[in-house]
């Protein structure tokens, strides 16, 4: 594939509405030219760069994986281009399209959907695919956009921002908790913990550490069948401050006598990554802020 810097800007962007628009017909109707013209410098486009970037058919255009690779390159010239001519209070103006997110399942439910109606709110041309699978998304590939990790990423591609810090504690519904009194051992509380495939995670190694002879009165993986059987009253668990804030458990008051363990509590961090060269795409940049500024309101 030759350089992307050799082809105009006119190519470029005439191959981006294309890709948004999977038409040659609504490209151009965009762009206000005729539809032979999308067309005509499609292919010359295509010629520079030495591969073809649409499979064309009668349902419009099917960007190839040549395609996907161009984008981000497209994306970050559009973005530069931009830059010369515009001020900070154009980009909730440009911000529009779809950006892909990845985040963790417990995360996704409990903090990011729910601020979705806000984000709407501010940038409605904006939409969003949301990933909530435990599979991390490889951001180098283009698998998502932006990501909220658990732990920091590597790679020389991304831009990552550490948002908070947050310590777990024990805790459990309030009902539970004010029958439960003070307690002085955590082996005498019912536990709802980890499944054994993340027995390596460390609130689980602090569970099987420190309540290791304790009643496991729930066992699963789903983060959030932990925080919805938690808030029902059917036993305590590890969770982090700000989930614990959200789905309104509290602590479980214990003895000085369990100090030094509450002291042992684990603490997590939050982290939000993206690919350096969509950084400052508008729709990229407005939900990267958006996020920042939730998820740290979140952990205050």
């Amino acid at each position: 594939m030759q350089d992307l810097s050799r082809g105009r800007w006119d190519d470029v962007r005439i191959f981006l509405e294309a890709h948004r628009q999977k038409s040659l017909g609504a490209a151009a109707a965009r762009l206000g030219v005729d539809t032979s013209t999308v067309s005509r410098r499609l292919t010359a486009f295509e010629r520079l760069l030495g591969v073809r970037l649409f499979e064309r058919s009668r349902e419009g255009l099917l960007p190839t994986r040549s395609a996907e690779l161009v984008l981000a390159a497209a994306e970050a010239m559009e973005a530069a281009y931009r830059r010369i001519g515009r001020d900070a209070s154009d980009v909730q103006a440009e911000a529009e399209g779809v950006v892909r997110l990845s985040v963790d399942p417990g995360m996704a439910e409990v903090f990011v959907a729910p601020a979705l109606v806000r984000l709407r709110e501010r940038y409605p041309k904006i939409d969003i695919e949301l990933d909530a699978s435990a599979r991390t998304r490889d951001l180098t590939r283009r698998e998502a956009d932006l990501g909220l990790r658990s732990t920091q990423p590597r790679g020389a591609d991304l831009v990552i921002t550490k948002l908070a810090a947050a310590r777990w504690i024990v805790a459990t519904a309030p009902e539970l908790a004010k029958t439960l009194g003070r307690v002085s051992t955590w082996a005498e509380l019912s536990w709802i913990t980890w499944d054994h495939d993340y027995a390596s995670f460390p609130p689980a190694l602090w569970i099987a550490k420190h309540a290791g002879m304790a009643r496991v009165v729930l066992r699963t993986s789903s983060f959030s069948s932990q925080l919805a059987a938690a808030a029902s009253g059917l036993g305590v668990g590890l969770f982090p401050m700000p989930f614990v804030r959200a789905r309104e458990l509290v602590a479980v008051r214990h003895s000085t006598a369990l100090a030094s363990s509450a002291e042992a509590w684990p603490t997590s961090e939050v982290w939000l990554v993206g690919h350096r060269a969509l950084r400052e795409v508008p729709r990229v940049a407005a939900v990267w802020e958006f996020l920042a500024a939730e998820m740290r309101r979140a952990a205050r």
